[in-house]
């Protein structure tokens, strides 16, 4: 991965990320072929079955589907999966706390950006272990609360409480931020991922755990505590389930 983690590729996704609330359609496809490339970085994909926990509206199964995948999506908001008036193939409605899927039942299974909006997150990844064959790979990747991104739309006002911000977001726009503090949007840091990484050793290998965005010359950045929390922004974990 770290070949793929350049300067130009951290500037277009910041670039891309702008458009977010705007043009959805052109962050999310962006998003989603940053992730395949990143999951094609530590598994081969073609001939791969790969569950999206979390998939929302679909953008990402043209991406993995292109590279040869088998492309599966849980995903509990039924407004979350119609977003973008895409056909849905292989999606399931269901929480990814508890998805209707055997043990060892998928080769690669991923979280992109959702960690950061479930209130039981690491029950989430519990689940992915489970249902990922051994030898297999789990991709967790989220937004730091603590980084310039960990508002989402209501910007850097989170540093000032999620409440607040999201009041303030309320007041200016007329109507709530997309993700509530406390309902869709949770304050989430990098070394609770790294805890229960760390604490799942007899069930799962950490593989890597770096900064999704930054290029790799700046993944030291993950080796200092509190300064990570703010620099890191996104916190990838790769596992392999023993």
């Amino acid at each position: 991965m770290a070949r793929l983690a350049t300067l130009p590729r951290a500037a277009g996704l910041l670039n891309d990320f702008r458009y977010e609330q705007s043009d959805p359609a052109r962050f999310y496809r962006a998003l989603a072929d940053d992730t395949a490339d990143l999951v094609g970085a530590f598994a081969e994909l073609d001939g791969a079955v790969v569950l999206d926990v979390g998939g929302g509206p679909g953008y990402f199964a043209d991406a993995f589907r292109q590279r040869g995948a088998s492309y599966l999506s849980v995903e509990p908001d039924p407004s979350e999966m119609h977003a973008g008036g895409l056909e849905h193939r292989g999606s399931v409605r269901a929480s990814g706390q508890q998805m209707p899927f055997a043990d060892g039942s998928v080769d690669i299974c991923i979280s992109s950006n959702v960690v950061e909006h479930t209130p039981a997150p690491w029950e989430m990844a519990d689940e992915m272990l489970r249902v990922t064959r051994p030898g297999g790979i789990v991709i967790i990747s989220y937004t730091l609360w603590w980084g310039p991104f960990g508002g989402h739309e209501m910007g850097l006002r989170h540093y000032f409480g999620g409440a607040r911000a999201a009041r303030w977001y309320t007041r200016r726009h007329g109507h709530p931020p997309k993700n509530l503090f406390g309902t869709s949007l949770f304050a989430v840091t990098a070394d609770d991922g790294l805890r229960w990484a760390r604490s799942r050793r007899g069930r799962a290998r950490l593989v890597a755990a770096f900064p999704r965005y930054l290029p790799s010359w700046a993944w030291w950045v993950l080796r200092v505590p509190l300064v990570r929390e703010v620099a890191a922004t996104n916190l990838v974990l790769v596992l392999e389930p023993r």
